[in-house]
């Protein structure tokens, strides 16, 4: 039995993220929302609809599966099948006052600890506490070794004297945290744009606004790049990161401008689509930046963002490659112009995950010649 299901998530303004749990209507067990899937409907939309039904709520989900788990599924006939579960990561939206199945269930948000330790697929258990693990603390031992190895590696005698008058470090670790914060705002505010309705405007307002921050941030770390002697990193390896990233939300910025010149209103599902995969890029740029800080502890995990991430830019030109064959075969039946609207729209939502594939790139030639 192949089944899908939705793993709900929200982040907090610390950053800190949530899992929402249900219980099964059964065993009362912590669950979260899944269902059969449904024919002629992607397996994505089909979990947007079951935490809809069971949970009441709304939100992104994203097209490319985190992973998959398996459980004994007891049928009313009473024998046990089991079943293969796809899970989606949903960034949640919204709550509705009203539901299908409200009140037949409990709902609560977790840590994501927490959640993980809640249910009891094994599976489902390393899914979800690998969704997002927070930075290793090397401890007092590990740190006054890795303080004796950067002293060791340091020139001796009146230079080392020169070192410490000099300024250091900067604020770049702080910096790549604040930009892939707008990332994610940006993010979001992009998925609800494609979504249309009557709130375009509020979202393209907000996704400038988050590129002018950025805009910001990014002459910092040029300013701190010049006026600090010692850096984390090799110059050209900061510059090229935050580089990167804020072409990610120059794209952004573009696909909203582009969708207010030609006051496009409606957006296929493939244009939704991509901005799924461009939230949960931008979850993973941000989970990405702080591990950072110490790379030689968190370069397994950083290896698992960046594939991922390059995994999500793949997954975006097979939507791409399809969005613009729908929209061809659409126009010439109609408006050649809806063809060359699209065109430039889709073009923009590429360039987006391009850039992120590029952070990941980036984060990779950090692990090599730091970790």
């Amino acid at each position: 039995m192949r089944q899908i299901a939705a793993l709900p998530y929200a982040t907090d303004p610390d950053g800190s993220m949530r899992i929402l749990l249900i219980t099964s209507r059964d065993t009362r067990r912590w669950v979260i929302p899944k269902g059969n899937r449904i024919k002629g409907m992607a397996g994505h939309r089909a979990a947007e609809l079951e935490a809809y039904e069971e949970a009441g709520i709304h939100g992104i989900a994203c097209p490319a599966p985190l992973g998959r788990y398996r459980y004994d599924k007891k049928r009313r006939k009473g024998d046990v099948r089991e079943a293969t579960v796809e899970v989606f990561p949903l960034a949640v939206t919204g709550q509705l006052p009203q539901w299908p199945e409200q009140g037949q269930r409990e709902l609560r948000w977790f840590p994501v600890a927490e959640a993980a330790r809640a249910v009891d697929e094994p599976d489902l258990q390393s899914i979800i506490a690998a969704f997002r693990e927070p930075p290793k603390d090397p401890g007092l031992f590990v740190r006054t070794l890795l303080r004796i190895k950067e002293w060791q590696t340091e020139r001796t005698g009146m230079l080392r004297w020169f070192h410490a008058l000099m300024p250091k470090q900067g604020r770049f670790f702080e910096q790549f945290e604040d930009h892939a914060a707008t990332l994610v705002t940006g993010a979001d505010a992009l998925a609800r744009l494609l979504k249309g309705g009557p709130d375009m405007d509020v979202h393209i307002k907000e996704i400038s606004d988050r590129e002018h921050e950025a805009d910001d941030i990014i002459r910092e770390v040029l300013q701190d790049v010049r006026r600090i002697f010692v850096t984390p990193f090799d110059r050209s390896a900061i510059t090229g990161l935050i580089g990167v990233m804020d072409d990610a939300i120059d794209q952004m910025n573009q696909t909203a401008k582009a969708i207010a010149l030609f006051e496009v209103k409606e957006f296929p599902s493939q244009m939704q689509d991509m901005s799924a995969l461009i939230v949960e890029a931008a979850r993973i740029t941000a989970e990405a930046m702080p591990l950072l800080r110490s790379l030689n502890l968190n370069s397994a995990r950083l290896h698992d963002l960046t594939e991922r991430l390059v995994k999500l830019e793949g997954h975006a030109d097979i939507l791409h490659e399809a969005g613009l064959k729908a929209l061809y075969n659409q126009a010439r039946q109609g408006n050649p112009m809806d063809f060359v609207v699209g065109k430039e729209i889709y073009g923009h939502l590429e360039k987006v995950t391009d850039r992120f594939e590029d952070v990941a790139n980036e984060v990779s030639g950090l692990v090599i010649d730091h970790a």
